[in-house]
């Protein structure tokens, strides 16, 4: 058995015994791994804060961190499954390419798509991709939306010119970034795809709470033809709506 694997084995056990916790040797009995091994992956555990030790009692349990862990994965499966719905009402209300991401550290991540085949333009927005945050409208509307401190940390690194319209000047993403939490929508205009156009708006779990964003795609002349306001207003009103559904449904499981 790997060190992964005695790690993985030893929070599952202890994370079984959550209300008494358990003392090193119930652990070691437990797991069956060595002392020394057990000693050497503990310690090292307890100072990642996925556990927790005692000293009163010394006794280890699983940390809040390990929830925190579980509630993110949740609500990430929870906004596929209820947002996709929504999703595939925003493609029929528009007709546009439909996307729905999440943030993932310093990126992005599709994890859901209606593809429209009417323009003859390849949108690289495969479910499981990755896409950056700073030219992209999901990627400004999940970074408009973050801690603060994440926020400054990311617009301090530089940022990667795509296309000729990217924005790569902090202070300029920082003042767009402050417009998308006033308005409660972000644009992407050909910074990421010449041609391209995308709008999108955060869908939030709590008022402070920002898991994901959603968005359409459609060619920039569209823009150039008409106003883009039926577009927007489509776009917020089904990412309010999947907020919505996930307020409901982590209220349905805590009743």
């Amino acid at each position: 058995m790997s060190t992964l694997q005695k790690a993985f084995t030893i929070v599952e056990t202890v994370v079984a015994r959550q209300s008494a916790g358990m003392t090193f040797a119930e652990v070691v009995a437990a797991t069956k791994t060595p002392k020394a091994s057990a000693h050497r992956i503990l310690k090292e555990l307890v100072a990642m804060g996925v556990l927790t030790f005692a000293p009163n009692t010394a006794r280890y349990r699983g940390s809040l961190k390990l929830a925190g862990f579980g509630c993110q994965v949740t609500a990430n499966l929870d906004l596929r499954i209820l947002g996709h719905p929504h999703l595939e009402a925003l493609h029929e209300a528009t007709h546009h390419t439909a996307t729905l991401g999440i943030r993932d550290g310093d990126a992005g991540v599709y994890v859901d798509k209606i593809e429209t085949q009417d323009y003859g333009i390849k949108l690289f927005s495969e479910v499981g991709k990755r896409f950056p945050l700073h030219c992209t409208a999901m990627g400004k509307s999940l970074l408009a939306f973050a801690r603060k401190e994440d926020r400054e940390r990311f617009l301090a690194q530089p940022l990667e010119a795509i296309t000729s319209k990217t924005i790569v000047d902090p202070v300029k993403l920082r003042e767009e970034l402050a417009s998308v939490r006033k308005e409660g929508f972000a644009l992407d205009r050909e910074e990421i795809t010449r041609g391209v156009i995308c709008v999108a708006a955060p869908i939030f779990g709590s008022p402070d709470d920002v898991v994901g964003a959603v968005s359409i795609a459609f060619p920039s002349y569209i823009c150039s033809d008409r106003s883009i306001e039926a577009e927007i207003e489509a776009v917020r009103r089904q990412a309010a709506a999947i907020s919505g559904a996930l307020v409901r449904g982590q209220g349905d499981k805590t009743a």
